[in-house]
Order: structure tokens, then C-alpha cells, then sequence
């Protein structure tokens, strides 16, 4: 009979989704991880945890987040703060312009709608800093629209159930399709913010990109791939050396006894980072062992830095260091407060000249 065999495959697919459906929220329910932002809808807040998960490690950003939202509970308190205030909460983080988009974002937010975020995806997108992902995160999670979230995590998963190969950049276009399709089939249709974190939870504990834990799997039955899945390697990274100077004296200022540190603000012309803080640049990215200070590696993206710092007396910094920026001397009690590259913070941490940020628990 024609057309029998594609009806019983979409019965067959049917079962299948109703079930992987029905495991994938089960498993979820048992096994999330406790995290903050998991525990309660409120929009603004999921927003914030959205902007920092992106490129960062869940356990960097759970310590970021309450102390983010502490400073800044609302939107409209986000809204009203300096940018070198949101600049400095989000130190530690990198990809710096995510907290200038979200600063952004809130202003217009508070300016234009009344201070309330939109409540579907397609609305969501039209905000500084919002794209696919993020927008359909926000509105399945705390509005509950029916949309699917996609992110690398969520990738992996579906290829592998499906069997596809990935990072082949000939069929990159087509696959991506694939996937969008397959999510926007699968998202479960009454708890679709459940199922999008079930989902991403998966490919962030179980479906890991190296040595998958199948064998702990809720969905290992139905997938196509039972492990590793074919994938192109990643680019090497670059190494580049680089050398700074930690200049530190006596506070000058009147009544000030404490000590102080020499610290030079990026161009706001520049596209990496700019208006964040950090060491003043040596010259020469060779230091002399009996001038050495510390060593430490600090990677940024592709690229590994070796870093060489030299501890420069205030009278020697004009003649070794690159001008490049507004140099301030800054108490050292002043410091965490700042918005500082995340070099400068890990360099004054080593240094033990950072004190840590206060942090505020979240109301639960």
C-alpha cells in the first residue's frame, strides 16, 4: 500500500519522542544540579544567569551570579548603575562585552517597556546582547512558550542520538537545520523550560565531549551513537609571551597610610576589553631572573599567554613600561572594587593585594 511505510515511521518516531520525552524530564527531576538560578522564574534573574553561562564554566559563574545580583536585584537597579560598576562585578568572567550589552539592554529595557522584559522569544531577540539562544532560554524557562533552546550542549546530544557527524564545515549549514528541526520536534509541549534544561543538563554532566557516560544515560536506548561521535579537532592554540610591571608604594593622598598600586586603564578605542583596568605593559617581555616576580600562564580564547611580572619601583615605571592608557595609583582596600582584566585580578590575587569582593547571599 503507498505511503504506509513513512506513516508507520512517523508512529515509530512518535513513540520514540513520547518516551525520550517522558525519560529526559524523569531523569531531570532526579538528578539536576542545586543551582541558583534554577530556583526560582523570575525573568530577570534567569536573563543574568544566561548572559554568564555563555563560555564559562557553571562553577565560575554560580560565585559571579549571587554576588552580581546581590549588587544588582532588579533590573532597574542594573539599569541606573555606572557601566565601570557592572564592568567590576562581572571581573572574572572574561567576554567582557556580554556585561556591557546586558547593561545595555537594561537601560532600554527601563527606558522603552516600562521596565519589563518581553515575554516571547521573538521579542526577546530585538534586545542588545539577545540572541537565538538566550531568547529562547528566557522564554521557555520563565514564560513557558513552547520554544526550543540550543545551545553546543544541546547539539551534541541530539547528533548523537541521531548519529550524525559533526563540525564538518562543507555541511554545516544543513546540519544546524537538522538540529533546530529535531529540537523544535522534540521540545515537550507543557514543560518546555524543564525539558530545555533537562536537555543542556545532559550534554553538561552525562553526554560529555569526551569519554560519554552512556552507561548512566536515560536516553542511551534510543541513541543512534553510544559514545564519542565523529567531530573535527579543534584548533591548536596560540602561545604568545608577554611581560607587565606591579608597581606598588606608600599611599600619597592625605590620611592615607595604606598602600597603593599603579594600575592603567585600556583605551575605550580598543575592540578587546576596553575601559577595564590592568598592569602597566613592560617594554620588554624578557625579565631578568633577579628582577622576576612571578610567572603564570592566563588563557584568552585561542590563545596562551606566558606572562612574566616584574615588581617595578614607582620612580622606574615612565622608562620601562608602553603608555598606553589613564594611569591611576589606587588604594589597595580600592582595588577588587574595580573593573579589572581578568590578568590584573588573578596577577593582584597571587600578589595578595586583592581583597575579595563582599559577598551577599540571595535571598532564597
Amino acid at each position: 500500500m503507498p505511503g504506509a511505510e513513512p506513516i508507520a515511521r512517523q508512529r515509530r518516531e512518535s513513540a520514540k519522542t513520547v518516551r525520550l520525552r517522558h525519560q529526559l524530564l524523569q531523569w531531570y527531576a532526579l538528578s539536576k544540579r542545586d543551582l541558583p538560578w534554577r530556583r526560582n522564574a523570575d525573568p530577570y534573574s534567569i536573563w543574568v544567569s544566561e548572559i554568564m553561562l555563555q563560555q564559562t564554566r557553571v562553577a565560575v559563574v554560580v560565585d559571579r551570579y549571587q554576588t552580581f545580583l546581590a549588587r544588582f536585584p532588579t533590573l532597574v537597579s542594573l539599569a541606573e548603575a555606572p557601566e565601570q560598576d557592572v564592568l567590576a562585578l562581572w571581573s572574572g568572567l572574561g567576554y567582557y562585552r556580554r556585561a556591557r550589552m546586558l547593561h545595555k539592554a537594561a537601560k532600554f529595557v527601563v527606558q522603552q517597556l516600562d521596565g519589563l522584559l518581553p515575554t516571547k522569544a521573538e521579542a526577546l531577540r530585538t534586545l542588545p546582547g539577545i540572541g537565538a539562544y538566550t531568547a529562547a532560554a528566557i522564554a521557555s524557562i520563565a514564560y513557558g512558550e513552547v520554544v526550543a533552546v540550543v545551545d553546543g550542549n544541546v547539539e551534541r546530544v541530539l547528533c548523537r542520538l541521531e548519529g550524525w557527524a559533526a563540525g564538518n564545515r562543507v555541511g554545516e549549514t544543513a546540519l544546524k537545520r537538522k538540529i533546530d528541526e529535531l529540537a523544535a520536534q522534540l521540545i515537550h509541549p507543557v514543560h518546555p523550560g524543564d525539558f530545555n534544561q533537562a536537555l543542556m543538563e545532559l550534554g553538561a554532566t552525562v553526554c560529555l565531549p569526551r569519554n560519554p557516560m552512556c552507561l548512566v544515560c536515560p536516553v542511551a536506548t534510543d541513541c543512534e551513537t553510544q559514545g564519542e561521535h565523529k567531530t573535527v579537532p579543534r584548533p591548536r592554540m596560540q602561545s604568545r609571551e608577554v611581560a607587565h610591571a606591579l608597581s606598588v608604594r606608600t599611599g600619597r593622598r592625605p590620611n592615607r597610610s595604606g598602600l597603593e598600586v599603579l594600575l592603567e586603564q585600556r583605551p575605550a578605542s580598543l575592540t578587546v576589553m576596553p575601559g577595564l583596568w590592568e598592569l602597566p605593559a613592560l617594554k620588554n617581555t624578557i625579565v631578568a631572573q633577579k628582577d622576576l616576580l612571578m610567572t603564570l600562564r592566563h588563557a584568552i580564547m585561542q590563545v596562551n599567554y606566558y606572562v612574566r611580572i616584574r615588581n617595578v619601583h614607582e620612580d622606574a615605571v615612565e622608562a620601562i613600561t608602553v603608555a598606553a592608557g589613564e594611569r591611576r595609583w589606587v588604594p589597595v582596600n580600592e582595588v577588587a572594587a574595580m573593573a579589572l582584566t581578568g590578568l590584573a585580578r588573578k596577577v593582584l590575587t597571587r600578589a595578595h593585594l586583592l581583597a575579595a569582593i563582599p559577598r551577599a547571599p540571595i535571598a532564597q
